[in-house]
């Protein structure tokens, strides 16, 4: 099932979240955060008007998926940043794809017309996903983060809607 967000999903995405900030790349995140941090996350971006969808089968948290303003002038006001984690046990398993569609649906709903995902490279994983949903790689930045001791590229991934 995919559903909008409510309080009670916000210690499961807090620790899907913690994961990828210990053990990956997908965030530039070094510090883990709280529950209340998270919710406070989840909650400007709401506030902002954009969503936050979860997926939960069996009343397990399998992942979530939302969106925020590209940037803040006006101007991009039609333009989005989406994102979505899985829990880490549940990563290759479809999952991933339903959740990104439902989260796409809900912002083309919302007159979104250009969506620009960030993804850390290299991520063959993450770059195939994005390519399969028809999703263009349109910029590629080197050596702009430091994690892991290690430098990372940035890739960013363009879909009209």
């Amino acid at each position: 099932m995919i559903r909008d967000v409510t309080p009670g999903d916000y210690d499961a995405i807090t620790t899907i979240y913690n994961h990828y900030i210990q053990h990956d790349t997908s965030t530039f995140e070094e510090d883990t955060i709280s529950t209340d941090e998270m919710a406070r996350r989840i909650k400007d971006v709401e506030a902002s008007g954009f969503p936050w969808l979860v997926m939960e089968q069996d009343g397990e948290l399998l992942g979530y998926a939302y969106a925020k303003a590209w940037h803040v002038r006006s101007a991009y006001r039609f333009t989005a940043e989406p994102t979505v984690y899985l829990a880490h046990q549940h990563t290759g398993a479809g999952l991933a794809t339903p959740l990104y569609q439902a989260l796409f649906e809900r912002l083309r709903a919302q007159q979104i017309k250009q969506l620009i995902a960030v993804i850390t490279l290299p991520n063959p994983a993450s770059s195939r996903f994005h390519d399969k949903l028809g999703m263009e790689k349109v910029g590629h930045f080197k050596d702009v983060g430091f994690k892991f001791g290690k430098w990372m590229d940035v890739g960013y991934w363009q879909l009209s809607l």
